[in-house]
């Protein structure tokens, strides 16, 4: 199999408020860049894996940063389109005790979301590719972006590629007519494999969600449950070979427990729950999740070890500023392997 990922979104500007000051107390911001789909192959290429990805920038310094950006980080950017006249960008403001974070976005008219059919070589771009990555927000933004969407599935499976989807759900990009159920479901029906939290999967498939509570390191939890659940989910997406699943409780800001789900071949797959008592930033942990998983279906034949070593980068991640989840294979294997101590590496 060929193990090239090629992944498609957008990558934007991050505005971020320091020390957890409130946007209207901020003067200054923290200058990162990120997006969903960027932060997954960044995550991929950190870990030795081969990624391309696939965007439209504008042609000015900040289109020019983005490139310098992914390139700095093994990213392939010979497809990336250089057309429009902004960056799309959000503005961060972090969480703190039990006040939630807060996103504001700015990304209309954005040089990604201009893009329409045709515009990209989408067989050229997949012609040494194994796995297309792309996820709801590409479609949230507008209808000739979901269109984009359909067109390169339709091409990737053409071309015998496997389709690797994120739900993505972000309510307040669906402002175009449609619902994320009416453009989405007919999409996800193509896909080999899937992620998600279970409040995703439940908004899209009408479910209940089993609900996870853990509190603490080690902790079990319903997994008859979410076997049920995700034997629903697996009903009515047939084709889909993987279904996995984030499990989060958000206990305060900095306080979070997470574990994971896999189910595939008729079976589920879970692990451990993690306490994490010093979330640093939350943003990006799905995509670190995805990224790896990506990773990991090359990287290994066992499907436990898959969804363990998914979950433990998505659990290093939330130790990480900014988008991207800057760890190496051998962190996450010490995570699993429960070597770090926190003490100095020398």
């Amino acid at each position: 199999m060929k193990k090239k990922i090629v992944t498609f979104g957008e990558i934007m500007l991050r505005l971020t408020t320091p020390d957890n000051l409130r946007i209207q107390q901020s003067r200054d911001f923290l200058v990162n860049y990120g997006g969903s789909e960027a932060n997954v192959a960044i995550s991929i290429a950190n870990f030795g894996g081969e990624v391309e990805f696939i965007t439209r920038l504008p042609d000015n310094a900040l289109g020019d940063t983005c490139l310098v950006e992914l390139r700095s980080h093994n990213i392939g950017t010979k497809h990336v389109l250089t057309g429009g006249k902004r960056l799309g960008t959000y503005y961060m403001e972090k969480a703190a005790a039990m006040r939630n974070s807060k996103v504001i976005y700015d990304r209309e008219n954005s040089a990604f979301s201009e893009l329409k059919p045709g515009m990209i070589d989408w067989r050229d771009a997949f012609k040494d590719a194994g796995i297309f990555h792309w996820s709801g927000i590409d479609a949230a933004l507008t209808p000739g972006l979901a269109d984009v969407c359909k067109e390169a599935i339709d091409i990737a499976k053409e071309m015998g590629l496997t389709v690797s989807y994120d739900i993505n759900y972000r309510k307040n990009l669906w402002n175009y007519g449609k619902s994320a159920q009416e453009v989405l479901r007919p999409l996800m029906t193509s896909s080999d494999i899937m992620f998600g939290s279970e409040g995703e999967y439940a908004l899209l498939m009408g479910l209940k969600a089993p609900g996870f509570k853990a509190t603490r390191n080690g902790e079990a939890y319903d997994t008859a449950a979410y076997e049920a659940f995700c034997k629903e989910i697996s009903r009515q997406v047939p084709d889909c070979k993987y279904i996995y699943i984030a499990l989060r409780n958000v206990i305060s800001s900095a306080h979070h427990t997470f574990a994971g789900v896999l189910y595939s071949h008729g079976t589920m797959k879970h692990t451990r729950v993690f306490d994490i008592d010093e979330v640093i930033d939350c943003v990006g942990v799905g995509d670190a999740f995805c990224g790896a998983m990506l990773y990991a279906q090359h990287a290994f034949e066992d499907e436990q070890k898959r969804v363990d070593f998914s979950t433990a980068a998505s659990v290093l991640k939330n130790t990480i500023a900014g988008d991207y989840n800057m760890v190496k294979v051998a962190e996450v294997e010490g995570l699993l392997a429960k070597q770090e101590s926190g003490e100095v590496a020398r």
